[in-house]
């Protein structure tokens, strides 16, 4: 069976889908609802309990109150927070042209979550994971219309970023991919389209780049600060590898580097720096300390 529906595309550009559905208002889901939202769909965001949801309200809101006030959004920002609510209930994503999974990096988390999901929305709904780094056709074995079905990768912070993975799982089809490309080009994003595999592109390069920043770190190659500015002086990246790290979250990036190293070999081998730092609970960014102090 393939997805043959033509989703209603009423938002302003006309190449996103009326409503959206995430799953998941952490720093990822609430960045992807900001995007949509900014761009005419309505959108809602289910999480696990009230006190979440209250969490995910503020911060949607904090974000596009923060794009008002910079200047990068125009019309009016009440009209904007009118299309957006949360809910504790998977029922809410039955109106949902597409929802996007955005919960923790954890297979079996995703799975259940994914699952779950596709017990409530409509025939003609698509459904995508905003998964890094995990096997998207893995993900799909469980779902009833797996060809429906795709990874959206957002890049953190989503309102900045103007890039986006989509990644074409075993039986996702090729109207499911033109979709993905519509809505890319809807978020005013660039897609790079690739084959399900273990790290797709970005994080891939992205996570052996950083682990051999770490191994130069630990053993006393350079400093934290001067191996960033060698990639950042050197090879024009924004961020040097280990400040990348603190701000996508030291946890975050060991378990996609165990992932990649049980899939793709020993290069992979996360540093003991990595492992020392996460059990120590210094994360980056979020709790202030990682490779840098944010304090």
């Amino acid at each position: 069976m393939t997805n043959t529906i033509e989703a209603p595309f009423d938002t302003p550009s006309g190449l996103l889908p009326a409503t959206v559905g995430v799953l998941g208002g952490g720093r990822m889901g609430a960045g992807i609802a900001h995007a949509f939202l900014l761009n005419g769909s309505k959108v809602t965001v289910v999480e696990r309990d009230d006190d979440s949801a209250r969490g995910a309200q503020k911060r949607v809101a904090a974000s596009v109150a923060a794009s008002f006030d910079r200047g990068v959004a125009s019309g009016d920002r009440n009209e904007v927070l009118k299309r957006f609510e949360t809910s504790t209930d998977y029922a809410a994503f039955a109106s949902c042209d597409l929802v996007v999974e955005a919960v923790p990096e954890d297979a079996k988390l995703k799975a259940t979550a994914l699952s779950a999901v596709a017990e409530h929305v409509s025939p003609h709904a698509y459904l995508a994971t905003n998964t890094s780094s995990l096997s998207v056709s893995r993900l799909a074995e469980a779902l009833p219309r797996p060809e429906s079905f795709l990874g959206l990768h957002f890049f953190n912070p989503v309102p900045a970023s103007t890039l986006i993975e989509v990644v074409v799982g075993e039986k996702t089809t090729e109207e499911t991919v033109a979709a993905a490309r519509r809505w890319v080009s809807g978020l005013g994003k660039t897609a790079v389209v690739v084959k399900d595999a273990p790290g797709f592109a970005s994080s891939r390069l992205g996570v052996v780049i950083a682990l051999e920043a770490m191994r130069m770190l630990e053993e006393g190659v350079a400093s934290a600060e001067d191996i960033d500015n060698a990639m950042v002086l050197g090879y024009k990246h924004p961020t040097g590898p280990l400040k990348t790290t603190d701000i996508v979250g030291l946890d975050v990036r060991l378990r996609i580097a165990e992932y990649l190293h049980s899939t793709l070999g020993d290069r992979f081998s996360p540093p003991q720096i990595l492992r020392d730092l996460v059990a120590a609970g210094h994360l980056g960014r979020k709790t202030g300390k990682g490779f840098y102090n944010w304090s």
